[in-house]
């Protein structure tokens, strides 16, 4: 590998390293200090010694690697709060739901839920203790709520709770996720329930949040359409919490959800103008190291502007150092430029190594610099207009190339009409952008003519038709597609070394190749031994009964979800996906199963149940029978209770307490999630 002799690559290699091993296995902040600091004195006495040697060593190098893994793994423990004396953790007392005075400043605005607005928030006091920390607050919607602002400090009464993991096999760990952004309890409160504190100081999320809602407020003037103001909002501003929901599963379907996320894309466009027009301040003395600072600068602005999100932050590091190397002509290769962006990225923001986004923003560039040059040599046309055409596709097959494999662990779906939104759109964009920037401008200076408004927001308009009627080719979207770890890695393998066997064949190359072969059938047999044989599942469904019976390639369902409910519903599909089940079958909900040599009874709202016939091992209760617990325990002797989410929770916290003075097992699927029979 070639790549790999470059030191800036193998150095952003090993504090990856560091990153991914301070993740998954907790060493003291202490230790790594100690440990980092030995390393430094090592690694600078063998280059003092190499120095003085005519014949080179490796131990200069072995401690260089070593070094900077450590400071991967020092980096991560600084960066994680809970290392901090004063995070909010250490001043949470035992006492489940115990009532908190918190004073917090709100960080950041999310997408809201169903029921509540959310938001992130920075932990200021508990109980007139500083603190530090973020939290995520959750606020019960009304008719009449306004959201908050950034940078608002109020002070409420409340508890910490405890994040939900998910409570059904293979749905998405909303726990783990934000957990990688240092977010470990939510609350719950009241709008009423807040009392606002003065806020004396802003911070530059704060300022970035007002310039948003300015800019907002000058464009809800010229009658945008909501679906409009969002899509302008997502390009341009990089805020996508108010795109409604067709309108963003409209852009995923048609494989263009990258276009609404602030990439490479859009600011290597924004540079491009602004190269164009800082260009005359090269005529100035140290013109060319004004022009350089001045873009970084407004990239940066920009970047704060939208967010800071990975995709952002990402794109505008990137850029940065490709500015400097080209203002200041100085030669650059991109994977080094690739490296050191992502180096700096994550020296300030480790955890970003796991956002999806941050993951696909960097194998789509990757993928891009390697495929497309070899894919667009493959046709050559002396058209001005076919060649753009051509090469659009090209880089639009070659990012799908680098993202495939991921996107499908992550989201189990292929658009295969990818390349036609690309072909239209890409190329559009940036007189899109361009447009779009123009019309903000002019419509902060009160000066936006509402003619130029609506032209603009009719080309939205189309862009979302245009989206939304390739997401509707429903046989051309690949959806619930099994693909798990060990094919991403095998798939990876495969396009490497296919790549390479392309550019040099050779015996080598080809040897290679028909090794990740291998390796992707082996990947095949071990997914296939690993998933589960037989299994019967109580799933947590709420006001529902889930039953699913798995034999091998096939599962059998049994609920009694209503028609509309059945086809919202994802549980199933999600474990389907994640196991590779091929069929499923529908059945009705049955009093007595037989599962193996065990047996289990349902006993439902009508507590009609049979004490004589047999003592079941399991006992399953749905839809709040009135039942005397005390004598079906007498009764029926069960090993293990069930309570599943149809039942009221008051119910089920009876039916505990009862089972903890009998010493009989209970399992709440509303607590501990699905309840699994292996067989």
């Amino acid at each position: 590998m070639r790549l790999l002799n470059f030191t800036i690559i193998k150095l952003t290699i090993c504090f990856i390293i560091g990153i991914i091993i301070a993740c998954f296995y907790t060493i003291p902040l202490l230790l790594t200090l100690l440990l980092t600091g030995i390393s430094l004195v090592f690694l600078t006495a063998f280059y003092f010694v190499a120095k003085k040697q005519f014949i080179k060593t490796i131990w200069f190098g072995i401690f260089s690697f070593i070094t900077m893994i450590l400071v991967g793994i020092l980096v991560t423990n600084f960066h994680n709060e809970k290392n901090h004396p004063k995070h909010y953790t250490y001043q949470l007392s035992k006492e489940k739901d115990s009532l908190k005075t918190i004073t917090f400043k709100i960080r950041e605005v999310l997408k809201p839920g169903v029921y509540h607005d959310k938001y992130i928030v920075d932990l200021l006091e508990i109980d007139n203790n500083k603190t530090s920390g973020r939290t995520l607050l959750n606020i019960q919607k009304d008719s009449i709520t306004k959201l908050l602002d950034v940078d608002d400090i109020f002070i409420s009464k409340t508890a910490f709770k405890d994040l939900t993991p998910p409570l059904n096999p293979h749905q998405f760990n909303y726990k783990t996720y934000l957990q990688k952004k240092y977010i470990y309890h939510q609350i719950f409160t009241l709008k009423a329930s807040l009392f606002k504190v003065k806020s004396e100081k802003t911070t530059l999320f704060g300022v970035a949040n007002n310039i948003r809602n300015y800019i907002n407020k000058k464009l809800k003037n010229y009658r945008f359409k909501p679906d409009e103001l969002a899509i302008i909002n997502a390009l341009l501003l990089g805020q996508r919490q108010d795109i409604s929901e067709e309108v963003y599963t409209s852009y995923t379907n048609a494989g263009a959800i990258h276009i609404l996320a602030i990439s490479g894309l859009h600011i290597g466009i924004i540079l491009l103008l602004l190269q164009f027009i800082f260009k005359p301040i090269e005529r100035l003395k140290h013109g060319k190291l004004i022009k350089t600072l001045l873009l970084v600068t407004v990239l940066w602005s920009f970047a704060l502007i939208a967010g800071l999100s990975a995709s952002v932050t990402r794109a505008v590091t990137m850029f940065s150092i490709i500015a400097f190397a080209m203002n200041l002509k100085r030669p650059t290769n991109i994977f080094n430029t690739l490296a050191l962006s992502m180096f700096v990225i994550l020296l300030f923001k480790p955890l970003l190594l796991f956002d999806v986004g941050f993951q696909l923003s960097y194998l789509a560039v990757c993928a891009i610099v390697c495929l497309d040059p070899l894919l667009y040599k493959l046709w050559k046309t002396k058209y001005w207009l076919s060649d753009k055409l051509w090469h659009t596709l090209t880089v639009t097959i070659s990012a799908q190339f680098g993202v495939i494999p991921l996107s499908l662990y992550y989201f189990h779906q292929f658009p295969s009409l990818f390349f036609l939104s690309n072909l239209v759109i890409i190329p559009l964009l940036g007189i899109i952008l361009s447009y779009g920037i123009f019309l903000m401008i002019l419509a902060i200076t009160n000066i936006l003519p509402q003619l130029v408004a609506s032209i603009y927001g009719y080309i939205i308009s189309l862009m979302n038709s245009f989206v939304g009627w390739i997401s509707k080719q429903e046989p051309f979207l690949f959806k619930d597609i099994p693909f798990s770890l060990l094919y991403v890695f095998a798939s990876y393998l495969f396009i490497i070394t296919l790549t390479q066997f392309y550019i040099k064949r050779n015996y080598a190359s080809l040897k290679l190749f028909l090794i990740t072969i291998l390796i992707g059938q082996c990947a095949i047999i071990s997914t296939s031994y690993e998933k589960p044989k037989h299994e019967f599942i109580i799933f947590h469904k709420s006001r529902y009964s889930l039953l699913g019976n798995t034999n091998k390639n096939k599962i059998t369902i049994a609920s009694d979800l209503d028609n509309i409910t059945k086809i919202k519903n994802k549980i199933i599909k999600d474990y389907k996906t994640g196991n590779h089940i091929k069929t499923i079958e529908e059945d009705s909900l049955q009093s007595v199963y037989i599962i193996n040599n065990k047996t289990l009874l349902v006993i439902d709202s009508l507590s009609i149940y049979k004490i004589k016939s047999f003592q079941p091992d399991y006992v399953l209760l749905r839809q709040s029978p009135q039942i005397n617990l005390n004598r079906l325990i007498d009764s029926i002797k069960p090993k293990y209770l069930i309570a599943d989410g149809s039942n009221y929770k008051s119910y089920i916290e009876h039916w505990e307490t009862i089972c903890k003075k009998r010493k009989i097992p209970f399992h709440q699927t509303g607590k501990k999630g699905a309840f699994i029979i292996e067989y």
